[in-house]
């Protein structure tokens, strides 16, 4: 499924390209990454940058919905929506990191949050720091989470949060070998 789930953003931001008549180094440019790095993620092979955050600027810029991206689906609801424990829309974007989006059914959100389950990395395997626009919420709801925000390393424990400038490069890791829970919520 994860696999899939990769394959078919790809397919879907290949789709966007090709019909607004895109320029792959617009694209690549927007995320801030190189043409063949883009290229790779619409083919589904680069999920190194198939960060949540790339694919929110994406949508931002030509005014579409994070969720057609992620799920192929467009938001119905603009009053209200609920999802119910452990049945938001999931997407695996890469091994580590598994997103379950909380809002997915609201049209016209103003922020994006996600119960995000980051896996453990083994001891020194590099991190990829991403950013984006506004500011990012995170609070861990189970286990010991560290935080890098340009330099500054944060750790983190069950129950607590950070808010911050999101534009700041930044990474996530799950310390002491177990997985991390979290609520994040994109602005």
């Amino acid at each position: 499924m994860e696999e899939e789930a990769i394959i078919q953003i790809g397919h879907r931001l290949k789709g966007l390209r090709e019909v607004l008549d895109i320029p792959v180094d617009k694209m690549a440019q927007l995320c801030g990454i190189s043409n063949e790095d883009y290229l790779h993620m619409e083919e589904g092979t680069g999920t190194g940058y198939l960060h949540v955050s790339n694919l929110q600027k994406i949508a931002k810029e030509y005014g579409i919905s994070l969720d057609e991206l992620l799920f192929g689906e467009e938001p119905r609801m603009n009053s209200y929506f609920v999802t119910r424990k452990g049945k938001g829309q999931v997407v695996e974007r890469r091994k580590a990191y598994k997103y379950q989006s909380l809002a997915s059914g609201f049209r016209g959100r103003k922020a994006d949050p996600f119960i995000v389950v980051i896996d453990p990395k083994p001891e020194g395997a590099p991190l990829s720091k991403s950013s984006h626009e506004n500011q990012e919420f995170e609070m861990v709801m189970k286990g010991q989470l560290e935080l890098t925000i340009g330099e500054k390393v944060i750790t983190l424990g069950e129950g607590d949060s950070i808010y911050f400038d999101s534009t700041q490069p930044h990474c996530l890791r799950a310390l002491n070998g177990e997985p991390v829970t979290a609520l994040v919520v994109i602005f």
